[in-house]
């Protein structure tokens, strides 16, 4: 009976460090998609302020390729 109690309690404080790891794979990554997403904020606004000041030539489909 002793080993099935001290078993459990080995089982316990696995998962206990497990749960550790993965909240802090969680906060890291949280951490992470914040900072791509203002990163992605900052790049979507310096397009729209570059695609106002200088109109529809600056349209990379309207760009000739260097090879021609």
């Amino acid at each position: 009976m002793e080993a099935r109690v001290v078993e459990l309690e080995v089982k316990a404080a696995f998962q206990e460090d497990l749960l550790e790891t993965l909240n802090d794979i969680v906060t890291r990554q949280e951490q992470q998609i914040d900072l791509l997403q203002k990163q992605l904020k900052a790049l979507y606004q310096q397009m729209q302020s570059q695609g106002q000041g200088s109109g529809n030539d600056s349209n990379p489909r309207h760009e000739i390729p260097p090879h021609y």
